[in-house]
């Protein structure tokens, strides 16, 4: 990367407690478990894109993000928007921990009347701040968030939009990008789950695989091409995260938007889900549940 390019920079390392990155790593498999468990009892859902989705939705909501779980409607709160809505089961989870809702709720996942659709739906679930499911609406919303925020002169509020990296095959998305830096959002801040497996795309000669739709560098470079400030991490890397996280914070005044581009690994956590398309949406059996639960610290 061209150190001169101010769009091209890595995150800036701070010191981190332990036992508060041990507590975040156990919250987050914590979440995987509950999510799983939620997805096989609701004989639906899907598990890869929400374990590669669930340390950065852990580091948010845990250690980041503005937020009231007991006052959801809180007006100066910081927003986040599940862009690639289809990770719902992920968000909820993480949600659950965070005391919005109790834990015992997520085995309605998906059932008719519950809360917690297949996608998140703004008008059952307080919390959330936009109903999606349709690729590219959520960073399109995200960003009209991020713009009447800043009409409205909330300059502590920060916006978050979670995106996939299948998801910006959507125009919409690249529509979003150009629009968040025309007016300068530097408020607005996208993380990319890069876990460079989509459902739908060019099959490799190697059984679950797929071709990847960009290049390794493709992608970020995209973002970087719209102007934007863009730094790559592990996306499984707690401590990189909150980093990344606490940077994109400070940009205030500089007019610039963040995309932090999460490296991640499809099915993350359970090794005979990780980096296949085969667990993109697939309910485990009950040997294949017990075992994941296992992986995942939880007996």
């Amino acid at each position: 990367m061209a150190e001169a390019n101010p769009t091209q920079e890595p995150a800036t390392a701070r010191r981190h407690d332990s036992a508060e990155l041990a507590e975040l790593h156990r919250l987050a498999q914590q979440v995987r478990a509950d999510s799983l468990k939620a997805v096989a009892n609701a004989g639906g859902g899907h598990v890869g894109g929400p374990f590669s989705a669930t340390d950065m939705l852990v580091a948010l909501y845990f250690k980041v993000m503005n937020i009231r779980p007991e006052e959801p409607a809180w007006e100066d709160r910081d927003r986040f928007v599940l862009s690639k809505g289809h990770s719902s089961i992920a968000l909820y989870s993480t949600m659950a921990a965070r005391g919005f809702f109790p834990r015992e709720e997520l085995m309605t996942f998906d059932k008719a009347h519950s809360r917690l659709q297949g996608h998140p739906d703004i008008t059952k679930l307080p919390g959330l701040d936009m109903s999606t499911g349709s690729l590219g609406v959520g960073i399109s919303a995200a960003m009209g968030i991020a713009l009447g925020s800043k009409l409205k002169v909330k300059d502590g509020v920060r916006v978050y939009c979670m995106v996939g990296d299948g998801e910006c095959q959507e125009g919409e998305v690249w529509e979003a990008a150009f629009a968040a830096m025309r007016y300068r959002l530097d408020n607005l801040i996208v993380l990319l789950d890069y876990n460079k497996i989509q459902q739908y795309g060019w099959p490799s000669e190697i059984p679950g695989k797929r071709y990847l739709t960009w290049g390794m560098e493709t992608l970020p470079n995209q973002w970087r091409a719209f102007g934007w400030r863009v730094v790559e991490i592990d996306g499984h890397d707690m401590e990189a995260i909150l980093d990344a996280l606490y940077e994109a914070r400070e940009q205030a005044g500089t007019g610039i938007p963040t995309c932090i581009v999460g490296h991640t690994v499809k099915g993350k956590g359970v090794s005979f889900m990780e980096d296949t398309i085969d667990w993109h949406a697939r309910v485990p059996n009950e040997a294949e549940l017990a075992a994941a639960l296992k992986e995942l610290g939880e007996e």
